[in-house]
């Protein structure tokens, strides 16, 4: 890849209909949680590296996901909410937050804070880590259970990479990030509202496979079966684009529903444009382009 390429560093995106996307409950949990490991470009930010290097050695952290699998895929039917899925989100909020930082987009921390963009990435990333840990109590309200993980566990995740004050402006901010990727959230900083962007770009086919193929065929799954590819790529005049590829229509339901409602009111409204088309020779072309 050449270095003048403009994506480079941003932050890989793992392939959303990874295989690793199988029915929780298949295996034990030691042997669930054995193979997990967060990645993401760190671009010599030793801050993210120090949290990514915490998390992945505390099986605590891991077995939330494993818990919130369980919960969200085979007891409620739902849309993959294992590590895969905080791996995606991980890797697009960082993706976002390169392509925004690059265009002049001032994040809180550095704007209240006199810190930097790479502390910045640090809030990013522990909103990402822990947005849907509270999946592991209920489904309802589970971004307000997730906070009372956060706030018992960042704290020593971050005891090697902070000190005070600044350990606890960090998780006070992830925690905004976490409790603002909700429905009708309201987030206030830039890093929260890229948490919550990112937690919606996670809609292609392979998020819904299990439930879809275990038969629950809702709109839901009808929707994000129908998405083929999100791709963020740097934008021409705004910072971001986000194209997605459909082969249905149904998949406007991701878009309009899921992605758009997540996208209004997040603060990055005048910095993204996302454009869905649908490509399949089968399917009536009802809706070429579709742009928010």
């Amino acid at each position: 890849m050449s270095t003048d390429d403009p994506t480079v560093g941003l932050g890989d995106l793992p392939e959303a209909d990874d295989p690793a996307r199988v029915d929780p409950s298949d295996r034990l949990p030691r042997e669930a949680i054995a193979d997990v490991r967060i990645r993401v470009p760190t671009r010599g930010n030793r801050k993210l590296e120090g949290l990514l290097r915490a998390v992945n050695a505390d099986d605590q952290v891991k077995a939330w996901w494993h818990v919130s699998a369980v919960n969200a895929t085979r007891r409620l039917g739902m849309s993959d909410h294992s590590w895969i899925h905080i791996q995606i989100v991980l890797n697009s909020a960082i993706r976002l937050a390169r392509l925004l930082f690059r265009r002049g987009v001032v994040p809180g921390l550095v704007a209240d804070y006199g810190m930097t963009v790479r502390d910045a990435e640090v809030v990013i990333a522990g909103g990402a880590l822990f947005h849907d840990t509270g999946m592991t109590v209920h489904r309802a309200d589970h971004e307000a259970y997730s906070l009372f993980l956060t706030a018992d566990k960042l704290p020593a995740l971050l005891a090697d990479v902070y000190e005070e004050p600044e350990r606890t402006i960090v998780v006070a901010e992830t925690m905004h990030a976490i409790i603002g990727h909700r429905r009708r959230g309201n987030p206030f900083t830039i890093e929260a509202g890229i948490v919550r962007v990112a937690d919606a770009l996670d809609m292609a086919s392979g998020r819904s496979r299990v439930p879809f193929e275990a038969g629950h065929q809702n709109i839901h799954s009808l929707s994000a079966y129908a998405i083929e590819e999100v791709k963020i790529l740097p934008g021409r005049d705004r910072a971001v684009r986000i194209e997605i590829a459909m082969s249905n229509s149904a998949g406007i339901f991701q878009v309009d529903e899921l992605l758009a409602t997540k996208l209004r009111g997040s603060g990055l409204e005048e910095h993204i444009e996302v454009v869905a088309r649908i490509d399949a020779e089968h399917e009536r072309r009802l809706v070429h382009v579709f742009t928010i």
